[in-house]
């Protein structure tokens, strides 16, 4: 039998403790950054690397798993660590996040590291300071010339340990994120001892990313073009001339490959399915014809669960409203060991991260809704499992409130899902002050079953809050998405009113105690609610939001590249009298909405333009309203104190405007 100590302690701690009042989670501990954020495990079984938050930094901790003595790398220059990956049994590539304004988190600074699992032999393989006299690098790498480019991993070669094969997307003006998208990415076969280069090949597709079968043969580039249509071209194991396959302008269907199988000779592929929600196909490379393996009801799939030698599939994960696992092979080994850990974890959703390559030990994250998560080790000889790291230690699932997956229909019949949390422990409450939490994005995004600070913290302090995944949100398959084209202010702003107009007929919101709150395009659509119904929100909350439609296209770092003006005109139209006539602003006459505005100085993706005109047009009209503006925050705010701040004046601004009735007897617990 498996032995899993935290599980039965947290359930005797609640067994004991869910009597007593509990006390408030402090909002700070809602703010802060998690302390594990991934573990992954050596191919040969060896060691773990993971990435911990230290005094505000991401680091690299690399663990001898004979010792489980952690062994700290820090970015320089106070960057963080983006993204790792195990290249060989005994080295890691990794990335490096660089605190960029505008973003509410670290981006990658396009640079390649690489470094032994034991610390040593840390080189700077790719990147524009490759090359530069640093005294943690190594010293054959010092004569590496510069790299004006991003580059990015495509596959680990498993039967050459000390080479990779990356992508190289090269800079061509401001804006290298997006300006990116404009150029051919190369591949590289990458020397991952000194970063010395050789070209394999050039990508016939503008942004594309590439797949590769098992051998290291890359043999798809795909992605969406600068005209918004998405393309896959294809060439065969022997490096032949690149092949247009897939042309969504032809094909009117979905075809995205994921993976190839243990064959070599298919493909898993994200297909359109039975019900055009959503599907995965096995693609035959030489019939050229595919198999349909699974079929969506109403959600399509997260992603394939890899076997533990990384060289086929054996599940698909989906969400149709908490996580579920389907197995397409159910004799795997994988199998049988996921079932168990479902047994031993009630209520927890499952991820392996990594496993060996043998398959005797595995790494997964066991998380829920009110649970941020564990890492966990199984031992297959030891049929035992043994916690790791947790996210956030400081929190405790008993205290946090439970995420209820909803569905209901929109006025022209479209089916809408998403999720209801009520106040820990009132899991029946009725008429209760309630948020409109809209999620950002909007297109391709769509709000999930997990562990989500801002639900928390705010249910914690007396307040439903409902999520919906309007059209326009990702994951119920591509005529949902598209759906929401053009649609800013129209029927992705209907399905937010209906869902509303739902939660207070089904009793649960108290209707003179509704709020609306974003962020981004939230933010968008918190205002926009207020304008367009004014009398159902009795305030409206908006965090680094757009608020005049017309400023999306000469303003913000999307309409800099070729590709995201394109975007723009395909998800927002180019009618300017339309655009300001679905803004926010052009509608303040019908305002009643208490306001609350927030804004950070180096947003550049809705940069500080929108909201402080939106800010002006309301001292303007004598209109009384929150303002909270922090200089050096982006798209969201990143430092802890910043967003504990935030936090702690968005709910005082909701109990001013909704009141929670806090017990009378909580001061003296």
């Amino acid at each position: 039998m498996m032995y899993v100590a935290r599980v039965f302690w947290s359930i005797a701690l609640f067994a004991v403790c869910a009597p007593v009042f509990a006390a408030e989670v402090p909002i700070a501990d809602f703010a802060r950054h998690e302390e594990y954020r991934s573990v992954k495990i050596s191919p040969n079984g060896e060691y773990l690397a993971a990435t911990a938050v230290v005094n505000g930094q991401v680091v690299l901790e690399l663990v001898n798993m004979a010792d489980m003595r952690p062994r700290a790398l820090r970015p320089r220059e106070g960057d963080d660590i983006a993204d790792y990956w195990w290249v060989a049994p005994d080295r890691l590539m990794y990335t490096e996040g660089v605190h960029v304004a505008g973003i509410d988190r670290p981006v990658s600074s396009g640079e390649l590291f690489s470094i032994k699992a034991d610390g040593s032999g840390a080189a700077l393989l790719f990147g524009y300071r490759a090359g530069a006299d640093d005294s943690h690098m190594a010293t054959l790498i010092k004569k590496q010339t510069a790299d004006t480019a991003s580059g990015d991993l495509i596959t680990p070669l498993r039967d050459d340990p000390m080479h990779a094969l990356i992508a190289s997307y090269a800079w061509n003006g401001p804006g290298h994120t997006s300006s990116s998208l404009n150029v051919h990415p190369e591949v590289y076969r990458i020397d991952l001892r000194d970063g010395k280069k050789t070209l394999v090949t050039t990508s016939p597709l503008r942004g594309a990313r590439f797949l590769a079968d098992h051998t290291g043969a890359i043999r798809f580039a795909l992605g969406v073009d600068a005209d918004q249509v998405r393309k896959v071209w294809y060439r065969d194991a022997q490096g032949g001339d690149w092949q247009l396959l897939h042309d969504e302008n032809k094909q009117h269907e979905r075809f995205t490959p994921l993976m190839f199988d243990r064959s070599n000779d298919a493909v898993y592929v994200i297909c359109d399915g039975a019900n055009g929600v959503g599907g995965v196909c096995r693609w035959n490379a030489a019939t050229r014809k595919q198999d349909l393996l699974w079929s969506a009801k109403d959600s399509s799939a997260i992603e394939l669960v890899r076997t533990f030698d990384e060289l086929d599939a054996f599940a698909i994960r989906t969400m149709p409203g908490r996580p579920a696992v389907t197995l397409l092979d159910k004799s795997a080994p994988e199998a049988a060991l996921l079932v168990e850990i479902m047994k031993q974890l009630p209520g927890e959703d499952i991820v392996f991260t990594s496993a060996s390559f043998d398959g005797r030990k595995a790494v997964f994250l066991a998380h829920a809704d009110t649970d941020p998560g564990v890492f966990y080790l199984y031992d297959v000889d030891k049929k035992k499992i043994v916690e790791l790291f947790q996210s956030r230690r400081w929190i405790k699932p008993e205290q946090m409130a439970s995420m209820e997956p909803i569905a209901l229909t929109a006025r022209d019949g479209l089916a809408l899902h998403g999720y209801l949390t009520r106040p820990p422990g009132k899991p029946a409450a009725k008429q209760l002050p309630t948020v409109v939490l809209v999620h950002g994005g909007p297109y391709f995004v769509h709000d999930t079953w997990q562990y989500e600070p801002e639900v928390q913290m705010l249910a914690s302090r007396g307040y439903a809050v409902l999520q919906v995944n309007f059209r326009g949100s990702g994951g119920y398959g591509d005529a949902f998405t598209r759906a929401g084209f053009r649609e800013w202010g129209g029927k992705m702003q209907d399905d937010i009113t209906d869902a509303t107009h739902w939660i207070v007929d089904q009793g649960i919101a108290d209707a003179s105690r509704v709020c609306i709150f974003g962020t981004s395009y939230g933010a968008y659509a918190a205002l926009e609610g207020a304008v367009k119904e004014p009398d159902l929100y009795k305030c409206a909350v908006g965090n680094a939001g757009i608020y005049d439609l017309r400023l999306m296209f000469t303003r913000g770092d999307v309409p800099q590249s070729l590709f995201g003006e394109n975007y723009l005109k395909m998800v927002l139209g180019e009618d300017q009298s339309a655009l300001w006539e679905r803004s926010p602003m052009a509608h303040l006459d019908k305002l009643k909405a208490a306001v609350m505005l927030i804004v950070g100085g180096a947003d550049t993706r809705a940069p500080p333009v929108q909201g402080e005109s939106l800010h002006n047009a309301l001292l303007q009209r004598k209109v009384e309203h929150e303002w909270l503006y922090e200089r050096t925050e982006g798209h969201g705010f990143y430092t802890e104190a910043h967003a504990a701040e935030m936090d702690e004046k968005i709910l005082a601004f909701l109990d001013r405007q909704i009141g929670v009735q806090k017990p009378a007897t909580a001061a003296a617990q």
